[in-house]
């Protein structure tokens, strides 16, 4: 089983890259829209760790930066009815420390902004998921906000998508727009993060 790769981003796409080794083979590897974003460009050097998913029509690889979000990708398609796809998508949505900790609050409603996870599938998922993220307690604990911030945000980056944005643009900036303005309520919130998108649109 590959479980860490290092080597070169001979192509970055969407959803993933290409890593040339040294030996000179080049691995498809899938990754979380956040993880992409950290990527870095075609002929960086890159270092990942990697789970290895073997199915009888199909051998696939998925990167991780850090041991920690490859644990919990290895958690997340233990739930039942949960793929390598929506585990992804997940990571895409929340930083590990995010997600124990929007699990140890209850917070069903920002995994419904999952692509893919609807309410019932959320609470589920809530549930399956409680007793498994013992091991990212502290983890949690260190990035946890109430849960009323965590609306905030999520109801925010559902404005955002309904205005054409994706995760990858919306998300650093409502992060930013937050951490600066806390008190801010939704619409105020869409509001500066419209203006710094548009700033970073017309630079």
């Amino acid at each position: 089983m590959i479980a860490y790769l290092k080597g070169i981003v001979l192509q970055k796409m969407e959803s993933g890259c290409v890593v040339l080794t040294d030996s000179g083979v080049g691995y498809e590897v899938g990754m979380s829209a956040q993880a992409v974003t950290r990527l870095g460009n075609a002929g960086d050097e890159v270092a990942l760790y990697v789970q290895t998913i073997v199915r009888e029509d199909a051998l696939a690889l998925y990167g991780f930066a850090t041991w920690e979000e490859r644990e919990l990708f290895r958690i997340l398609i233990g739930v039942p009815k949960l793929g390598p796809k929506t585990a992804m998508a997940m990571l895409s949505c929340f930083e590990p420390g995010d997600l124990a900790a929007k699990v140890a609050a209850d917070d069903v409603h920002a995994l419904t902004r999952v692509p893919g996870i609807g309410a019932k599938s959320a609470k589920r998922i809530v549930l399956d998921l409680k007793d498994k993220l013992s091991g990212f307690t502290s983890l949690a604990a260190t990035r946890a906000v109430p849960v009323t911030a965590n609306r905030i945000f999520d109801d925010t980056l559902g404005g955002l998508f309904a205005l054409g944005y994706s995760e990858r643009e919306a998300s650093p900036v409502v992060r930013k727009v937050l951490e600066e303005e806390p008190d801010l309520d939704v619409g105020g919130a869409i509001r500066a993060a419209l203006k710094l998108l548009s700033s970073a649109a017309s630079a």
